[in-house]
């Protein structure tokens, strides 16, 4: 079978990495996809964004199936409209993928069906935007309502920096339309961790549990990102845990979108804030973490293939996934300046020598090929993912690839999977 995959970053180039494994797949095609991916599959030059040329290009090579990595052709409808057509998909329809594309469709879902999650409201004003922090006080948390690359979100710790971040969403348009409403919510205390489940809209299948690490500097300091490195398995959560967050978290939201009359299809990204043994859902999102994915299909053991194509069929009978043993650990390589702007261009050394090294898969993000080296283009440019029987030991591996790797101000957090060894 023909296999697409739809994005260039890395979660595409770890999803490429496992699918093309699949003893039933004989070719994979990347849109747009980079130059790691290019060593794995055939990269077609089609931007992500561009669904009426996918579909064409689907349909001219006779595609078995398509993987959709990234939000926006989701919320943009690429699985309507590859459905219309008659082929084979994997991905929320539109309808559904607002539970990531806007911040209040997926608070009002919450509420509707007594999902955990913060306290918040929804403001379209500026002005009672800011009454309204005026009234609560700090700390308080103030997101942009549509897709701003997971960095749409201020934890503000003065009532000065949560006006400062609305005037910044709402008047300075930072995020574009993204920013033309505001969810303020309450702060939540607490440990993070990202759950994922696979589904045909009706059953379930969960991952094993991972955590992400947000914050762009080390010890979870300075601004928000789209995430700087992330490992499986997650102490946090515990068996016990697993179960919980499943039954009252992943199970009503299922049923509650199915009974809303947009049923979800896909792998659901449930961002949890744990705190007390309790976990309450920070965001949703309507697709693979980044870089999440990249220690989780790492270790993932089982064909992933079936699974993504019984859920695009709605027959998703598979009661469970096997892990391999070891641990994994993503640690992202970054720009310098990153979450804010970095310089592109900057030629990348020692990408074949830490390659080379045993149980390390170095997953491109933000690179492409200028005369004839790799550069970076991206903010995050690099996830150097390493395995070991431990998390110490497979956090010892990714840093060992990652310090034969540089090019000028690269920029990486030195403390990856520290929060597990703590536990």
């Amino acid at each position: 079978m023909k296999v697409l995959v739809v994005g260039g970053g890395g979660r595409e180039h770890a999803l490429v990495w496992k699918i093309v494994q699949s003893p039933l797949v004989d070719t994979v095609y990347c849109a747009p996809g980079n130059p790691g991916i290019a060593e794995l599959a055939e990269c077609v030059h089609i931007p992500a964004d561009d669904i009426d040329a996918l579909l064409d290009f689907a349909q001219a090579e006779q595609i078995s199936l398509t993987v959709v990595g990234p939000e926006v052709p989701l919320t943009m409808g690429i699985v309507d409209r590859f459905q219309e057509a008659g082929l084979e998909i994997f991905g929320p329809n539109q309808a559904a993928a607002q539970i990531e594309g806007s911040k209040s469709f997926s608070k009002d879902l919450m509420a509707k069906y007594g999902i955990p999650t913060a306290a918040y409201k929804t403001f379209t004003s500026r002005d009672e935007a800011v009454d309204y922090i005026e009234k609560q006080g700090a700390p308080i948390v103030v997101k942009a309502n549509g897709l701003a690359a997971g960095k749409g979100v201020v934890v503000a710790t003065t009532k000065a920096q949560a006006i400062e971040a609305v005037d910044s969403i709402m008047l300075d348009a930072v995020f574009g339309d993204a920013g033309s409403s505001v969810v303020i919510e309450e702060f939540m205390a607490g440990e993070e961790a990202s759950f994922f489940a696979f589904t045909d809209g009706t059953n379930i299948l969960p991952l094993a549990s991972s955590q992400d690490h947000k914050p762009a500097f080390d010890n979870d300091e300075g601004p928000n990102t789209g995430g700087m490195g992330a490992y499986s398995p997650a102490p946090v959560v515990t068996e016990a845990l697993t179960t919980e967050i499943v039954e009252t978290i992943v199970k009503p939201t299922i049923r509650g979108m199915a009974q809303d009359g947009c049923p979800y299809v896909g792998i659901l990204y449930v961002g949890l804030m744990i705190a007390n043994g309790k976990p309450r859902v920070v965001e949703f999102n309507a697709r693979f973490g980044d870089p999440e994915a990249q220690p989780l299909l790492v270790r993932m053991k089982s064909d992933v293939v079936p699974v993504l194509q019984a859920c695009a069929r709605g027959e998703l009978t598979i009661s469970e996934l096997e892990w391999h043993d070891k641990a994994a650990v993503c640690v992202v390589m970054a720009s310098g300046g990153y979450p804010a702007p970095y310089e592109k261009g900057l030629p990348i050394s020692g990408l074949d020598e830490a390659g080379a090294l045993d149980d390390v898969m170095v997953f491109h993000a933000g690179t492409s090929f200028q005369d004839g080296q790799v550069v970076n283009t991206g903010g995050r440019v690099l996830g150097v993912t390493g395995l070991g029987t431990t998390v110490a030991s497979a956090i010892e591996r990714a840093y060992q690839a990652v310090d034969k790797i540089s090019w000028p101000g690269v920029h990486f957090r030195t403390d990856i999977g520290k929060k597990a060894l703590n536990r």
